[in-house]
């Protein structure tokens, strides 16, 4: 797309929301979201599609042209090359995201940051691929992040387990840092979020002294971590390297609420939707504060978040496609936001899940859950196709 004179800002454009997408792949969209947006049909279908495929029913080719295609670009780094040059045409790049979930094992840990590392080789030769990421407990254990936030003593296996987590972090974040391509770490559940802000920090203090290449990721939807990303700010002024943040709302509220519930601890969870929502456009506004020394990128799928940074960079005459400034959606929803952005000149990338389908059935799954639990988000989906398949109509 050329961007040298963008069009002005308008999130209900639907003509160039969809552009890449056909009457068919629409229609299909919008049966998908109908379906996620039935809570029953949520609980129900994750236990029997995950039945089905560790019993070996074929059920693979109807999840893959279904669920699958809406929202991950393929099951290898080749598979996602057309959904990559598509969202390209668009002006909007690439994060790929290695989502496979649930391992448990060393080997597969070790190769799971091969491919991550594959991420970084296929960034460093396409433009259109703008940032890497990668999961904590894709690397590591789940229950050893939560023994170290826990404060309890490792064993000396445990020590050296550890070691080797913390190394394949740095092998990722090193080698983003050579390639001159910046790296998100994704946040998770809040009792072992100490641990992965630990390293997080250190990997910034250590990559980030010329540019924001390594971002930790802030969940404001947590009552304390807009004071974390102060304090985070504060301890890299002082030790002089640049913070990188990744901004969102969050993605485990009912566990985080239940698990508090169970074990009589105050929930980390903002009390209602607008405190998270005030908390998060605060960060916009400090972190704009300090642009010179913040790299950061607003997650989001909240339209009025969206407005209030574009908004603010017109009022501090900050440039639409500054370095420091991205904005980034999941691939498959929201493209009223990704592709008007684009249009627009905004920095804006979508996080492209790939991995083998029934590897990456668990992240869908949650994603699925999440996007039942967020108030409007599928009725908005689903309202921009109807007006898109309207004006399609209208126009022949």
């Amino acid at each position: 797309m050329d961007i040298s004179t963008p069009t002005k800002l308008d999130f209900n454009n639907t003509e160039i929301a969809f552009k890449n997408k056909s009457d068919k792949d629409l229609n299909k969209a919008y049966w998908l979201f109908k379906m996620v947006a039935s809570n029953t049909l949520i609980k129900i279908g994750t236990p029997i599609t995950n039945f089905s495929l560790n019993i070996g029913l074929p059920i693979t080719g109807i999840i893959k042209n279904t669920i699958y295609k809406q929202f991950c670009g393929g099951e290898s780094i080749d598979d996602c090359y057309n959904a990559i040059q598509d969202l390209g045409k668009g002006n909007v790049t690439t994060i790929l995201d290695y989502s496979v979930e649930g391992e448990d094992s060393e080997a597969s840990f070790d190769e799971t940051c091969k491919e991550i590392l594959r991420t970084v080789v296929s960034a460093k030769t396409n433009p259109l691929i703008s940032f890497c990421v990668f999961k904590p407990t894709g690397l590591g254990r789940f229950d050893l992040f939560a023994k170290i936030d826990a404060k309890q003593t490792l064993t000396s296996d445990e020590k050296a387990e550890y070691e080797r987590l913390y190394d394949r972090c740095d092998q990722i974040c090193k080698a983003c840092y050579e390639a001159d391509i910046p790296v998100l770490i994704d946040a998770e559940h809040s009792w072992i979020q100490d641990t992965i802000d630990d390293i997080a920090r250190e990997m910034m203090e250590k990559y980030n002294q010329q540019k924001p290449i390594v971002y930790n990721t802030y969940q404001l939807y947590r009552h304390d971590k807009l004071a974390s990303l102060k304090a985070d700010f504060a301890y890299a002024e002082t030790q002089n390297f640049y913070l990188g943040a990744k901004i969102v709302r969050g993605a485990y509220m009912e566990i985080e609420r239940e698990r508090a519930k169970e074990n009589g601890y105050q929930s980390p969870i903002q009390p209602n939707k607008p405190a998270s929502d005030n908390d998060y456009n605060d960060a916009i506004y400090f972190m704009l504060d300090h642009i010179d020394r913040i790299g950061f990128m607003a997650g989001t799928h909240n339209e009025e978040s969206c407005r209030i940074l574009t908004e603010e960079l017109e009022k501090r005459n900050i440039p639409h496609n500054h370095p420091h400034v991205f904005f980034a959606q999941l691939l498959g929803m929201s493209d009223n936001l990704s592709f008007n952005l684009g249009a627009s000149g905004y920095n804006v990338a979508k996080y492209m899940p790939y991995g083998p389908v029934k590897s990456v059935m668990p992240y869908l799954f949650r994603r699925a859950q999440e996007n039942t639990s967020v108030g409007g988000q599928t009725g908005r989906e689903l309202s921009l196709i109807m007006k898109e398949l309207k004006r399609r109509k209208a126009s022949r």
